[in-house]
Order: structure tokens, then C-alpha cells, then sequence
């Protein structure tokens, strides 16, 4: 893929995800758990994994959390976001590299390390180790939510693991 395709993707995704967490905050769904959500942004990031280079995802997320931030949020809510992203992408780079995992088992992994990065800079905030507690709860939502994403985003690209970089690169995306 050229440079200036490339870039254009990136531009492209970085729209769309911030466009996925402006619609997502304004839905009012309450997932019984504080602080959950979808997270349909993410979807972004995974599809991101499967045609860009790492540091293209990661510009791409950190981009996402940035602007979405300063849009939509506040100082503190990129403090957490840009933790969970992080962790998340790293945690998925990780596993994407492991024989015999899917889509969906990466996205999972998205989910759980997103809630894990943002509860590590929450118990540094607040200087409270007790918040670890509350990490079961965000486990079990973070498999949920990446299972979810992980599900949605085959139906998003409309392409497989192995043929969404050639979708990509003959234009069939």
C-alpha cells in the first residue's frame, strides 16, 4: 500500500472511530456495571491490527483517544482512555503474533487489558490500591465487550483474518 493510501486509511479510521464514540455517548445504555460501555471504537483499532503496521494502529488509537477527548471528554477521561488504549493495543499485538487465535480471541484480550490499564491509573489517581476489587467486575465486562467487538468486526470489514490485507491492498475494502 503507498504512503498516501495509507495515510488516507488511517485518516479514515481515526474519523470513524471518534464518529462510533460520539454516537456511542449518546446512547444511554446502562450495563449495570459504572463506567461501562461498548467501547465500539475499538472495533477500529482491531480492524487497524489486521492491515496497518503497529505503529500506524497506535498512532491511530492514540489519535482517537486525543481528539475524541478533547471533543467529547476531559483531561481526566483522556488520562484513562489513552491507559486503556495502550495497554489494550499492546496486549493485543502480543497475542495476534500466538498461533490459533481468532479475531475474537484477540478482541477479547482488547477488552480485558483496556479495563486492566484503566484501573491501574485509577488506583495511581486516587491513591487507593482497594480499587483492584472492582477488577473482577471489569473483567467479566471486558470479555463481554470484546467478544462483542471481536463478533461486530467481521461484519464491519467484511473480511477475514487472512484476506483483510489483500481486501485492503486491491482496493475491494
Amino acid at each position: 500500500m503507498n504512503r498516501n493510501k495509507k495515510l488516507a486509511n488511517m485518516a479514515m479510521l481515526v474519523a470513524l472511530a471518534m464518529i462510533f464514540s460520539y454516537v456511542e455517548s449518546l446512547i444511554p445504555i446502562n450495563f449495570g456495571v459504572p463506567g461501562m460501555k461498548l467501547g465500539v471504537a475499538n472495533l477500529v483499532t482491531v480492524t487497524g491490527l489486521y492491515f496497518l503496521e503497529i505503529p500506524e494502529v497506535l498512532a491511530v488509537s492514540v489519535l482517537r483517544v486525543l481528539l475524541t477527548g478533547f471533543l467529547f471528554g476531559n483531561g481526566m477521561s483522556i488520562i484513562y482512555s489513552l491507559a486503556g488504549a495502550v495497554v489494550s493495543l499492546l496486549a493485543m499485538v502480543l497475542v495476534k503474533k500466538m498461533d490459533g487465535i481468532s479475531i475474537v480471541g484477540v478482541s477479547i484480550t482488547g477488552g480485558v487489558f483496556h479495563n486492566i490499564g484503566q484501573i491501574l491509573v485509577a488506583m495511581a489517581v486516587v491513591e487507593n490500591l482497594k480499587l483492584i476489587y472492582y477488577l473482577p467486575v471489569l473483567l467479566v465486562a471486558g470479555t463481554v465487550t470484546g467478544f462483542v467487538i471481536g463478533i461486530g468486526r467481521k461484519d464491519f470489514t467484511g473480511c477475514e483474518e487472512r484476506s483483510c490485507k489483500d481486501s485492503i491492498d486491491n482496493n475491494t475494502f
